[in-house]
């Protein structure tokens, strides 16, 4: 299914740039308005249509929510504005409202010049392939304003951080708290900067915040959850007990413990799935993706938990669950979904749930991850023009066959074009490192003297 605007996780872009422009945004909340309250969900139109738009902290959430806001409401829709609100807040808040769609505004992890629009459904899913080309259907048609009476109104949802602040506390179970720990917690100055200490600490934690003083230019900025160093260094100077990074829009999550090592989400997510296969709550097996490690894959085998693969996003790992019918997936990024918790994945309840096998177990992280042996793998960005992807190119083709020729067998090579960003992902990963830092940064050097040649 060709899609011009949609991605892996909505529509994103480099603000000011088709299609992340106010008059793009704007057709955008028309064209979504028209068919999420238009009976595409419920097989009847909706009376007296809302949806909620919450947004990260970047300056351009600004002005792309004022688009969305007058498309919508020109659509016929009313609008709740949450203000800055993590990603899988809106979700929640979706849901408990009884509203037709959530709107969120962010660009996740990318940096604070680029920005993007996913939604969730009325059950606070992300948005099926089908829903999202409808939209993209109606991308081509005029705007045909409704009459005056029928225009859509807005209305600010103040206790919005706080109902989603108590939800996260009802994800962790009542017989725990959390006195005694010392957490560090980067915000990433994005969305959870004013709801994820607070989390924390109304549980009993003794919280030291940082990444928290959001500027609308300084999200993930060499902080969260995709520079954990930070955090790890903050842990040691802190003396603290252990360290949580969640990116922008608050839906991964990465920690480290207080001797500075960091875990992704391959080692959260052997914790949360060796804990509930020991307490008996475990449903099914793991879902990963593509990209997910393969000493994970074996670890999990090893103790009897089975495991399956989807193509590498969380929408993706959501679907593959959904199929199959298990609880628990995830990305090594940080994405992590625990569907008896949240439709959806969420940072700070995913980082509960590790919380809650810790203390439970009474042991640290170092010792539940013992038995989990990643193998060392790579991952390389190549920045290629927007539509480029170079894998078919016969000299990126045969880079990548004498690479698979070194492994043996004993590794893997994957290239796949972001679904967020102009780039080509490189991946390799085998028994050793410098192995697999050199093979995927000869294959990296082809693709960009091609692009180069481009």
């Amino acid at each position: 299914m060709h899609r011009n605007y949609f991605g892996t996780d909505g529509v994103r872009g480099r603000v000011g740039e088709a299609p992340i422009t106010p008059e793009l945004v704007m057709h955008l909340g028309y064209a979504a308005g028209k068919v999420l309250t238009g009976g595409a969900q419920q097989g009847t139109a909706v009376d007296n249509p809302a949806v909620l738009i919450g947004k990260d902290t970047r300056i351009s959430g600004y002005m792309l929510e004022s688009a969305l806001q007058a498309g919508l409401s020109a659509a016929g829709v009313d609008i709740y504005l949450s203000g800055p609100l993590p990603t899988p807040a809106v979700a929640y808040l979706t849901r408990a409202l009884r509203l037709q769609a959530g709107i969120v505004i962010s660009a996740s992890h990318n940096p604070f010049e680029d920005n993007g629009i996913k939604f969730f459904s009325s059950t606070g899913d992300k948005l099926p392939d089908a829903l999202e080309q409808q939209i993209e259907q109606r991308l081509e048609d005029a705007i045909v304003t409704a009459p005056s009476a029928a225009l859509g109104k807005a209305r600010r949802l103040n206790d919005a951080p706080g109902r989603y602040i108590e939800f996260c506390k009802s994800t962790f179970p009542t017989d725990l708290d959390l006195r005694g720990l010392k957490l560090v917690v980067d915000c990433a100055h994005g969305a959870s900067y004013h709801v994820a200490p607070h989390v924390f600490h109304e549980l009993g934690a003794d919280v030291v915040a940082i990444g928290n003083q959001p500027d609308g230019v300084n999200i993930n900025r060499d902080c969260g959850a995709t520079h954990p160093q930070a955090l790890a260094e903050t842990v040691r100077e802190a003396q603290a007990d252990l360290g949580i990074a969640l990116d922008g829009d608050g839906d991964r999550v990465i920690m480290a413990d207080r001797a500075g090592t960091v875990y992704d989400g391959d080692q959260l997510l052997y914790v949360i799935a060796r804990h509930r296969q020991r307490t008996g709550t475990l449903r099914g097996g793991v879902i990963g993706t593509l990209m997910t490690n393969f000493g994970l894959e074996r670890a999990l085998e090893d103790c009897g938990i089975s495991f399956a693969r989807a193509r590498v996003g969380d929408r993706y790992v959501l679907e593959k669950l959904h199929e199959v019918g298990w609880q628990l997936g995830g990305e090594n990024s940080g994405h992590i979904i625990c569907l008896d918790k949240h439709t959806t994945g969420d940072g700070i309840v995913s980082a509960l749930q590790v919380l809650h096998a810790l203390r439970a177990s009474a042991k640290p992280l170092a010792q539940l991850t013992a038995d989990l042996a990643l193998y060392p793998q790579v991952l390389v960005n190549v920045r290629v023009e927007r539509g480029q992807d170079p894998r078919q190119e016969p000299h990126v083709q045969a880079s990548v066959r004498e690479a698979e020729a070194r492994l043996q067998g004993r590794g893997r090579v994957l290239l796949r074009p972001s679904g967020t960003e102009p780039v080509i992902r490189v991946m390799v990963e085998g028994e050793s490192v410098d192995l697999v830092k050199e093979l995927a940064e000869e294959i990296a050097s082809t693709i960009r003297r091609l692009a180069r040649a481009a």
